[in-house]
C-alpha cells in the first residue's frame, strides 16, 4: 500500500538536493510533490505600505508568480508546477500529485488538501503552519518497501518532521 512520506525543509537548496537525489534513485514526478509559499511583489508592497497597501485580491497569479525567484529553482525539478492562492496561507507553488488535491480547495486551506492526501488533520495543520512561515514541504508517494529509503534520503538532506502516512 502506498504511503505519503513528508518532510519539511527550511531552505530551497536542501529541498532541491533531496528532490534531485530521489529522482536519481528512480522516483519520478508522479511520486514527488512540493508545496512552498511564494513571496509576491505584492507581499513586499503590503509590508512597506502597511494595512493600506495592496491586497491579495489584486494579484494576478498567472503572471509574475516567480517574482524574486523565491522558489523558482525548485519549479524546474517537477513538471506541472503551478500557482495557487490558498485561503489562510496565501500564494503557493505546488507540484506533483499533492498539487491535484490542492487545486479544488476553497475553504479547507492547505490542511484540507493534506487530509485528502492522507495526512491526519493535526499534522496537516502543523505542515500548513510551516509552509506559512516559508518552509518547503516535500512529499513522496512510496510503497511500503520504499518508505525507509525515502525517509532516510529526506533526513540526510536536512528535512525536519519526516513522517509516513
Amino acid at each position: 500500500m502506498a504511503k505519503a512520506v513528508v518532510g519539511i525543509f527550511r531552505t530551497q537548496e536542501r529541498a532541491k538536493e533531496a528532490i534531485e537525489e530521489l529522482k536519481s534513485q528512480g522516483f519520478d514526478e508522479k511520486e514527488i510533490s512540493l508545496v512552498a509559499r511564494e513571496k509576491q511583489e505584492e507581499d513586499f508592497a503590503e509590508e512597506e505600505q502597511g494595512p493600506g497597501g495592496l491586497t491579495m485580491g489584486q494579484q494576478d497569479l498567472s503572471e509574475g508568480i516567480f517574482a524574486g525567484g523565491a522558489v523558482g529553482g525548485l519549479t524546474g525539478l517537477l513538471a506541472g508546477a503551478g500557482a495557487l492562492l490558498v485561503p489562510g496561507v496565501g500564494p503557493i507553488i505546488a507540484a506533483g500529485p499533492l498539487a491535484t488535491f490542492l487545486t479544488g480547495i476553497v475553504g479547507g486551506g492547505l490542511v484540507g488538501g493534506l487530509i485528502d492526501f492522507g495526512i491526519p488533520e493535526e499534522r496537516g495543520r502543523h505542515f500548513e503552519e510551516r509552509v506559512k512561515r516559508g518552509d518547503i514541504l516535500v512529499s513522496v508517494k512510496a510503497e511500503d518497501d520504499e518508505v525507509e529509503q525515502v525517509t532516510s534520503t529526506l533526513e540526510r538532506y536536512g528535512a525536519e518532521d519526516v513522517e509516513a502516512h
